[in-house]
């Protein structure tokens, strides 16, 4: 089973384009399910073995342990995939996982900053960086500072791109040169499932991202590493700048700028979709420049778009 878990997380990354961080998911559920099913000191049972009622006794042991739900239904569906594909590969004739309920989950409405709250964000995000910067004890180098403006300008791009497009992260750091026409402000995204889309940028994010060349420049001529010359978002070290590094990015300024937000990329994303929502785009086209499957699935925007001009009526009309 392990050597089929190896060729499953393959499949993975190499035909479904999954992102490193659903990678090691898939790959963690899936070693901890065999694990579960492996008598100590033997081997793993026969893939074509395994039926759903071993599936409903690892789910029950899930709960036993004490996982929430949400957490049981992830495993529980990193299953389905793996024996879809394992039906797919001729190991098993039937997918067990199918055959056992998904626990219900109560459905979450993201929680949204207003457009005001994000954009005085996003303006004000070298200014505040640097009140934090004279707060220091020791003077700064004019080496160390040249190095923060070069990060700064790199990181403002990657805000901006993150909020103007709707980008997952994975879809940012994934970017290279010719995915970008800046004549016509449009980026050509690979998404989940190799599916490749077309969504458009602003001008905030355009002026971002010429700030950004010269500063992409330099961390190419510097770096002593093997660089990835096409990748728009680099390091230090002149590689391509991972998931989580873009997630630091986010936390650092949320938490430079003094604000009790849990904000991280996908929080822009939501404000992208919820944003353009509010000021009457289409919910299809919304779900095109996404990149979802499902119109369901883009469909939570319009919960979270509705308990905004709720809140805002609550503060603002005389008879609220």
């Amino acid at each position: 089973m392990k050597h089929v878990i190896e060729r499953f997380i393959g499949y993975l990354r190499f035909e479904r384009n999954a992102s490193p961080q659903t990678i090691r998911e898939y790959r963690r559920d899936t070693q901890q399910f065999a694990d579960f099913i492996t008598p100590p000191g033997e081997d793993a049972p026969a893939i074509s073995t395994i039926d759903h009622r071993v599936i409903r006794e690892y789910v029950g042991m899930m709960y036993d342990r004490g996982l929430e739900r949400a957490s049981v239904a992830r495993r529980l569906a990193s299953l389905r995939t793996f024996f879809k594909y394992c039906v797919r590969e001729g190991h098993t004739k039937q997918n067990p996982a199918r055959l056992v309920k998904t626990p219900k989950l109560a459905r979450r409405v993201p929680r949204v900053l207003t457009a005001e709250q994000l954009n005085d964000f996003l303006d004000t995000l070298g200014q505040k960086t640097g009140g934090k910067k004279s707060r220091r004890k020791r003077p700064a180098s004019a080496q160390s500072e040249h190095t923060e403006k070069v990060v700064l300008k790199r990181d403002r791009a990657i805000l901006e791109l993150l909020y103007a497009s709707g980008l997952r992260v994975s879809e940012l750091v994934g970017l290279d040169l010719g995915d970008i026409d800046q004549a016509g402000q449009m980026l050509r995204v690979l998404g989940k499932g190799n599916k490749e889309r077309v969504v458009p940028y602003g001008t905030k994010a355009q002026a971002a991202l010429e700030a950004y060349w010269p500063v992409r420049g330099e961390l190419l001529a510097r770096a002593r590493a093997e660089v990835n010359p096409e990748a728009v978002f680099l390091n230090h070290f002149g590689a391509r700048l991972t998931d989580r590094s873009v997630r630091n990015v986010v936390k650092k300024y949320a938490r430079l700028a003094n604000v009790n937000w849990d904000l991280h990329p996908h929080s822009l994303r939501h404000a992208f979709a919820t944003h353009l929502l509010a000021d009457g785009a289409d919910l299809r086209a919304i779900q095109e420049l996404l990149g979802h499957v499902s119109l369901s699935t883009t469909q939570r925007y319009t919960q979270a778009s509705i308990r905004q001009l709720m809140d805002v009526y609550d503060k603002a009309h005389p008879h609220a």
